[in-house]
C-alpha cells in the first residue's frame, strides 16, 4: 500500500518539483527567458485586466439601460392611462372638459409633459406646464415613422432632446389622434449610451496601458542594474580601475559584469606591467650607464696617459695596455649581457633542443673552470648519481646557464671554500644542485637574487660583482626551456637548483 501510495502521489509530485527548478534554473541564467516571461505574464495579465474592465462597462451598460427602461416605463404609465381612458369613456376629441381634466388629474409630477394631436400632429391638448411648444410633434411623428419598419406605427419610446418620449396612437369616437408624452427622469446618468464600440475601445486602452505599466515594473529590476553595470563603465573610463561592478545573478547581466571586471583587471594590468617596463627600462639605463661609465673613465685616464706619454718605461705602458685591455673586455661582456638579456626579454631567442646527458656536460664544465677556481682560491666537488641523467634542451642555452651559476658561485664565495655540485633524480625530473659558502644573505635579497641588476654588494663595484644580469640571465634560458630555477640560503650557504623534465 505504501509503495502504491509513493508512486501514484509523492513520484510525481517530486517530478513536478524537479522539473519546475529546472526550469528556474535555466530562466534565472537567461535575461532572454526572462523578458520571454515578463512579456508573456504581463500580457496575460493584461488580457485579463482588460476582460474584466470591458465586463464591468457591460454590467454598467447594462444597469443603465435597466434604469433608462424603469424610468421609461414610469413616463409610459400616464400614457397609457390616458389612451385607456379615452376609449373607456368613449370621449371625442371635442370633449374639451373631460380631456383637460384627465390631463390635470396625470400632470402630478414637473416631470411629465403632455401633448395630444390630431392625425396631422397639430397639438390640440397639452399640460399646463408646457409654457411653449417645446416638442414639435410633426417631427416626433416623421422620426418615428422613418424608423418603423414597413410604415406600420405602433407605440414606440425615443429620446429627444434629453427627454424620454412615450408616442401612442388613439382612437376618439370622431377620429383618431396621437399622445405623445414625455419627461425627464431624475438621474443624470440615465442617458448616458455604452455602446458596444466605446467599451471595447475602453478595455483596449486599459489592456495596453496595464501591460506597459506591468512590464515596466516587472523590468525595472533589471534595468536599474543596467544602470547601474552603464555607471560602472563610466567610472572606469574616467580611469578608476580599481571600480568593480557587483554581480547579481547569474544571466548573461552577471556575465557581463564579470566580463567589465576583467576588463578593468586586464587593463590596469597592462597599465602597471607598461610602469614597471618603463621603470625596468630606467633602471637599465641606469644601472648600464654606471656599469660603462666605470671602465669607459678608466680607459680613457690610461689612455690619456699613453697619449701624453707620462709613463716611466716600457714596463708601465704594458702595463697600462694590459689594464685598458682588460676593461675593454668588461665592457664587451656588459653589452654582450645586455644584449643577450634583451632577446630573452623579448622572446627573440631561437632554442634549438636536443637530448644531452647531465653528467657527461658537468665533467667537461668543471674541467673547464680548474684554471678559475684555483685562481680564485676555491675547490670544485661533483656528487653525481651513477644513473645517466638525459634532458631535451638546447646545449649552447644550457651551457651558458651553467656557466653563469658556476661564475655568480666562485664569485660571491667566501675565500677559501668549496663549491659543490649535485646531481640527481626527483621523480621525473633532472636535479642539479650548485652549493657554495657565502656572506649572510638577508631574506630580502633573497627574494630578489634572480632581478635584473640588482647585486647584494650594494657598492656595485666591478671588484665583487658582474654586469647584474647573469642569474637573470640564467632565469630565462631555463624558463624558456620549460625548466624551474630557485635559490635557497642555510646557515650562509647558498644553493642555486635547477630542474629539467627528464
Amino acid at each position: 500500500m505504501k509503495v502504491s501510495f509513493q508512486r501514484i502521489i509523492i513520484a510525481p509530485f517530486t517530478s513536478l518539483i524537479g522539473l519546475y527548478k529546472f526550469i528556474f534554473k535555466k530562466i534565472s541564467k537567461s535575461i532572454r527567458l526572462k523578458i520571454m516571461l515578463t512579456f508573456a505574464i504581463c500580457l496575460l495579465a493584461s488580457l485579463i485586466i482588460g476582460g474584466v474592465t470591458e465586463h464591468f462597462l457591460i454590467i454598467k451598460d447594462q444597469d443603465s439601460r435597466t434604469e433608462l427602461i424603469k424610468s421609461l416605463k414610469e413616463i409610459d404609465g400616464p400614457a397609457k392611462s390616458i389612451a385607456n381612458q379615452i376609449q373607456k369613456e368613449k370621449l371625442g376629441i371635442k370633449d374639451n372638459l373631460r380631456i383637460k381634466q384627465l390631463l390635470q388629474n396625470i400632470n402630478h409630477s414637473e416631470n411629465y409633459q403632455i401633448i395630444i394631436s390630431n392625425v396631422n400632429g397639430n397639438a390640440i391638448y397639452k399640460s399646463e406646464n408646457i409654457s411653449e411648444i417645446m416638442i414639435e410633434v410633426n417631427i416626433i411623428i416623421k422620426n418615428l415613422f422613418d424608423e418603423t419598419k414597413n410604415g406600420i406605427l405602433s407605440v414606440r419610446s425615443m429620446e429627444y432632446k434629453n427627454y424620454s418620449i412615450n408616442f401612442y396612437p388613439i382612437k376618439f369616437n370622431d377620429g383618431n389622434g396621437y399622445i405623445v408624452i414625455s419627461g425627464q427622469p431624475s438621474k443624470e446618468k440615465i442617458f448616458e449610451e455604452y455602446k458596444t464600440t466605446d467599451i471595447r475601445l475602453v478595455s483596449s486602452i486599459v489592456t495596453l496601458t496595464s501591460f506597459l505599466i506591468l512590464f515596466l515594473l516587472l523590468t525595472n529590476k533589471e534595468m536599474k542594474y543596467i544602470e547601474f553595470i552603464l555607471a560602472g563603465l563610466l567610472e572606469i573610463a574616467k580611469g578608476n580601475l580599481d571600480y568593480r561592478i557587483s554581480k547579481r545573478g547569474e544571466d548573461e547581466l552577471a556575465l557581463l559584469a564579470d566580463n567589465v571586471n576583467y576588463m578593468a583587471e586586464e587593463l590596469k594590468r597592462q597599465i602597471e606591467n607598461e610602469r614597471k617596463a618603463e621603470k625596468i627600462k630606467n633602471e637599465i639605463i641606469t644601472n648600464m650607464s654606471h656599469d660603462l661609465r666605470t671602465p669607459l673613465t678608466s680607459i680613457k685616464g690610461y689612455l690619456e696617459v699613453i697619449k701624453s706619454k707620462k709613463y716611466s718605461g716600457e714596463k708601465q705602458l704594458e702595463q697600462y695596455i694590459d689594464i685598458v685591455y682588460n676593461k675593454s673586455e668588461k665592457l664587451k661582456v656588459l653589452v654582450n649581457d645586455l644584449f643577450e638579456y634583451t632577446k630573452l626579454a623579448n622572446n627573440a631567442v631561437a632554442i634549438e633542443k636536443q637530448n644531452i646527458v647531465l653528467n657527461e656536460l658537468f665533467d667537461q664544465l668543471v674541467e673547464e673552470f680548474v684554471p678559475v677556481c684555483e685562481e680564485n682560491n676555491v675547490t670544485v666537488t661533483k656528487e653525481f648519481i651513477k644513473e645517466k641523467i638525459i634532458v631535451n634542451v638546447d646545449p649552447d642555452k644550457i651551457v651558458r646557464v651553467f656557466e653563469n651559476l658556476l661564475v655568480n658561485a666562485i664569485r660571491y664565495s667566501v675565500k677559501p671554500s668549496d663549491i659543490k655540485i649535485s646531481l640527481w633524480k626527483d621523480r621525473e625530473f633532472s636535479v642539479v644542485c650548485i652549493k657554495n659558502k657565502c656572506k649572510t644573505i638577508a631574506k630580502e635579497d633573497m627574494g630578489r637574487i634572480f632581478e635584473r641588476f640588482y647585486r647584494i654588494d650594494k657598492s656595485r663595484s666591478s671588484d665583487t660583482g658582474g654586469s647584474g644580469l647573469g642569474l637573470a640571465i640564467a632565469k630565462n634560458m631555463v624558463e624558456l626551456q620549460g625548466g624551474t630555477i630557485e635559490a635557497e640560503c642555510e646557515e650562509n650557504y647558498i644553493s642555486l637548483i635547477v630542474r629539467f623534465k627528464l
